[in-house]
């Protein structure tokens, strides 16, 4: 994602013993929380030292003296249920957290496929206009990196509804939602991710020191600590700089005394322009840019409230109708530039015939403007009666009012590197929410880490069981997608580090209660960000079903099992083929097959119940056979569950 600028963490020790000397739970405990089920309850924060801290949840309590700070309390195990109200007090003061849910939680981490919103995925509109869940909650961390590990974390718990579920991951909640609809389940998500992300940013610091293979990778980590006083200071200093100036652009009022805003403005020095764009409406540059359109509104809207959507807007907006302002979204709100606009137009201000909206947009870090799905821009009656939506996409006109000129302007931060250091995304964006009791967790990322494929067969498991380790949880499941197909697709058999990475991804099942969402099947050769989340987080629920909530469905697409090569075939059997091994398409594709001097070949295939009889006329005495083993492999193979089978190689190296 674009704005991956980090928050810079520094508290000062003057800060931290003001904090210390006042009751206070830590960040993730908010009014709309859930709660682990099932297991005693950790929660904590800080106080004056010798301070007496109780806390009672559905009439359980627990207390704990406070020590060098902190305080910690376990409330007993409890049923699913609430909403109900933590009390936390102290001999002087009292928190009170409201509409608390004991129900099923999640982490849910990664890089961009996970950190990619609902507004953005397949079907966004519809998606989002159904998401009226409230016994579904999301606390969405805000990026942040640390040398050190952190105790403080920047989010709330948001219930799930269709004024919030557009910024949620995608592929998160679709997770939650299969859980609470198929099992009744109150879910809560905590959402920390970052885009571009390798998994070693994800890894505690032990973690890495432990493993020999993995020890290189602490130089990155080092060489950060080392500059990381100076390097920081200054970095937080010229950001706060930065902000400063963006804030006093964005409430600058010139183009609205120009006139911009009114329906009778003139238009002679704009210029028509196709919302959404293409592409990015400043490049590099950053400013400050003007949309307006016209609309026609029928007598039957005359008088009545409406509501403008407009998707997503990268940075922050301004919007107007008929030159009155209707909304504005800013720094204030978290993830603005991924955040889906909706703002509702007073009934005065409608009239019926020509109205005229107007979107001022700044944008402070690289390019913006709209960009979303043209079906989420659209103008309907506030109360629901979508059986006239007018859409917005389309044609409008584009004015210029600041563009930043480097000459003389702040210079933007170099920042940006910090995401891709070993460990501080780790202590930043995990370490926060230990020991927050949940039932495991989620995760998708790899595609960083794709030439380093042999590395990662050792780093994803060790980042597996250092997070285990830290929780103190045992081993809680840790479910996982596999890399979707990408990249141009090859007409001959060769090699591939996408296949490599998904490889190391299979072989991280040998850890304990682990599992595997295969996504082979719905990648896109363009785009490394596709857009069907609701498979992959259904893929991802069906493994918690069957494992934790004990249903019984099947889990997995067909996995690679044993291959004989007799008579010149490769016999290939399958597990996760109960049933029998199913082809979407005239006849099996994907399979390969090499003789003794390891040149590989596509190859015939055919079913046969829970096997598959792969051969070539070329290869008569075949010695191995692989499967989906390209970056973007074609390939069409399912169990009866309509799972896809996973890629594999029988010549592991």
């Amino acid at each position: 994602m674009k704005k991956n600028l980090g928050i810079l963490c520094m508290l000062s020790v003057t800060a931290c013993a003001a904090a210390a000397s006042r009751l206070t739970v830590a960040d993730p405990f908010t009014d709309h929380m859930v709660l682990q089920q099932g297991r005693a309850i950790p929660v904590w924060g800080n106080a004056a030292d010798g301070s007496r801290v109780v806390v009672e949840l559905n009439g359980k309590k627990a207390a704990a003296t406070a020590k060098d700070g902190r305080w910690m309390v376990r409330l007993p195990s409890m049923k699913q249920g609430g909403p109900w109200d933590m009390m936390v007090r102290s001999a002087d003061s009292t928190i009170v957290l409201k509409d608390v849910l004991l129900g099923e939680v999640w982490l849910a981490s990664g890089q961009s496929n996970m950190e990619w919103t609902l507004v953005n995925a397949m079907n966004a509109e519809a998606e989002i206009a159904s998401a009226e869940y409230p016994n579904i909650r999301f606390f969405t961390a805000e990026k942040a990196f640390s040398v050190s590990s952190l105790s403080s974390v920047q989010g709330r718990w948001e219930v799930c509804s269709p004024k919030t579920a557009g910024r949620f991951s995608a592929v998160a909640y679709f997770f939650a939602r299969k859980l609470h609809v198929d099992n009744g389940l109150n879910v809560g998500i905590i959402h920390t991710s970052w885009g571009g992300t390798p998994a070693e940013a994800w890894t505690d610091l032990r973690t890495l020191e432990s493993e020999p293979e993995l020890k290189p990778l602490l130089d990155s980590f080092e060489a950060f600590r080392r500059d990381a006083g100076r390097s920081l200071a200054d970095a937080a200093k010229k950001m706060d700089e930065w902000n400063a100036y963006w804030d006093e652009r964005f409430l600058d009022d010139t183009g609205v005394k120009a006139g911009w805003a009114a329906p009778d403005a003139n238009l002679s020095d704009w210029t028509a322009v196709e919302v959404p764009e293409s592409g990015s409406i400043l490049g590099n540059m950053d400013g400050t840019v003007w949309y307006r359109r016209d609309v026609e509104v029928s007598e039957a809207w005359a008088g009545r409230d409406l509501t403008v959507k407009l998707g997503a807007i990268d940075d922050y907006d301004i919007t107007y109708f008929n030159g009155r302002e209707i909304g504005r979204t800013g720094r204030e709100t978290p993830n603005w530039y991924m955040t889906p606009r909706v703002y509702t137009v007073p009934g005065g201000l409608v009239k019926a015939g020509r109205n005229t909206i107007a979107v001022r947009i700044t944008d402070s870090w690289l390019g913006g403007g709209f960009g979303n799905d043209p079906g989420l821009l659209k103008l309907l009656p506030a109360d629901g009666d979508r059986t006239s939506d007018l859409p917005l996409a389309g044609t409008w006109m584009r004015r210029t009012e600041f563009r930043l000129d480097p000459e003389k302007d702040p210079v933007r931060p170099q920042v940006g590197g910090e995401s891709q250091v070993s460990t501080l995304l780790y202590n930043a964006m995990i370490h926060p929410f230990i020991p927050y009791g949940m039932r495991g967790a989620i995760w998708y990322q790899g595609e960083s880490n794709d030439t380093r494929y042999v590395e990662y067969r050792t780093l994803f498991p060790a980042m597996i069981r250092g997070w285990r380790k830290a929780w103190g949880q045992g081993d809680f499941p840790f479910y996982y997608v596999q890399l979707a197909n990408y990249k141009q697709r090859l007409g001959v058999p060769s090699e591939s580090d996408w296949a490599g990475l998904r490889e190391a991804q299979t072989l991280t099942l040998k850890l304990k209660n682990t599992g595997m969402a295969a996504a082979i099947d719905i990648g896109n050769a363009s785009d490394i960000h596709p857009r069907n989340k609701q498979d992959v987080g259904k893929r991802l629920a069906l493994w918690a079903e069957a494992k934790v909530y004990g249903k019984k469905t099947e889990f997995s697409g067909p996995m690679f099992k044993r291959a004989r090569f007799s008579r010149g075939r490769a016999i290939v059997q399958f597990s996760h083929a109960e049933g029998g091994l199913e082809v979407r398409g005239d006849r099996p594709e994907g399979f390969a097959i090499a003789g003794a001097d390891g040149k590989f070949v596509w190859a015939d295939a055919v079913v046969e119940g829970e096997r598959m009889i792969v051969s070539s006329p070329s290869v008569p005495d075949p010695k191995a056979v692989r499967y989906g083993w390209a970056d973007n492999p074609a390939v069409n193979v399912y169990n009866k569950a309509g799972l896809p089978a996973v890629p594999f190689r029988t010549d592991f190296r």
